[in-house]
């Protein structure tokens, strides 16, 4: 008889999350890498511009030292080219800029948060109802931001405010397909059956509907808990498809916009998203 083998160590939230993100960092850089060659012998610099270090300095990434082991390393695009002459000099208002396949932003005043919109709040800069709208949670910040997609008002979840019109115009383009996850209470038990159907697809009234992922979290006789994944960006299409199915949303919950996650984000709060996280949302979108 063979030894039993040690039970599996089971992975904590955390190490899960970590995971995610690196999954889909992976996938970003990929999707970018389809569209941005590495060009050979293309002369990128720019006698009148900024030294490459000092740029990605003031980006993030570090000691001016740090930066110049970064390009020497090659890790660093400019325009699609691989550079690892210290004495690059880039316009930092025209040049893409990537680091380890990320595209690195260049322009200061350019933000984007994540914010958990509350159930009851319209995805609007200004309702003219008189009815809660977004610009409370960001009263405090001085750029005038756009919210990118919309949830409806008796939805809640993640919604991604910013500034940048070319990364929200990308975002909400059909083009790029950017994956939204849902966390669904539905009213009634599902069978395992449905699993097959949502993905598959279903047709509603403007066109059919599947879902990239489906997993049932928990049920009771009563009530479902389901994740779902989808690229749609369609008018109330989670609710529209599991209405059509049988089962009624009781609560929607956004938890993830491509890479950008929800996690621990209470409602009714935001956070800038950091380095890296907007770094693979760009290269999600061929930034």
């Amino acid at each position: 008889m063979s030894p039993a083998r040690p039970p599996r160590r089971r992975r904590t939230d955390g190490q899960d999350e970590a995971g995610q993100r690196k999954a889909d960092q992976r996938k970003a850089v990929q999707h970018r890498d389809v569209q941005h060659r590495d060009v050979q012998h293309r002369d990128v610099h720019d006698p009148d511009g900024v030294r490459l270090q000092k740029v990605l300095a003031t980006a993030g990434y570090g000691s001016r030292r740090a930066c110049e082991e970064i390009i020497a390393a090659g890790r660093v695009e400019v325009d699609g080219a691989r550079v690892r002459e210290l004495g690059l000099r880039v316009d930092p208002a025209k040049a893409v800029v990537h680091v380890d396949g990320l595209r690195v932003q260049l322009d200061t005043s350019l933000v984007t948060l994540a914010l958990n919109k509350p159930l009851g709040v319209v995805s609007s800069m200004h309702d003219d109802e008189g009815r809660p709208d977004l610009a409370p949670f960001v009263a405090d910040r001085s750029e005038r931001l756009y919210h990118v997609g919309r949830l409806d008002t008796d939805s809640e979840g993640l919604l991604l405010l910013t500034n940048d019109g070319e990364l929200a115009n990308r975002l909400m383009h059909p083009r790029y397909e950017v994956p939204k996850t849902y966390l669904v209470t539905l009213d009634g038990r599902v069978p395992d059956s449905l699993r097959r159907t949502v993905l598959r697809g279903v047709e509603l009234e403007d066109g059919p509907v599947k879902a990239d992922h489906y997993r049932v979290v928990d049920r009771t006789p009563q009530q479902s808990l389901v994740e779902i994944q989808l690229h749609e960006g369609r008018n109330r299409v989670v609710r529209r498809l599991f209405d059509q199915l049988g089962f009624p949303v009781t609560r929607l919950l956004r938890t993830q916009i491509g890479p950008v996650h929800l996690a621990t984000l209470k409602p009714g709060r935001t956070r800038v998203l950091g380095r890296d996280e907007l770094g693979t949302l760009m290269a999600s979108v061929g930034l």
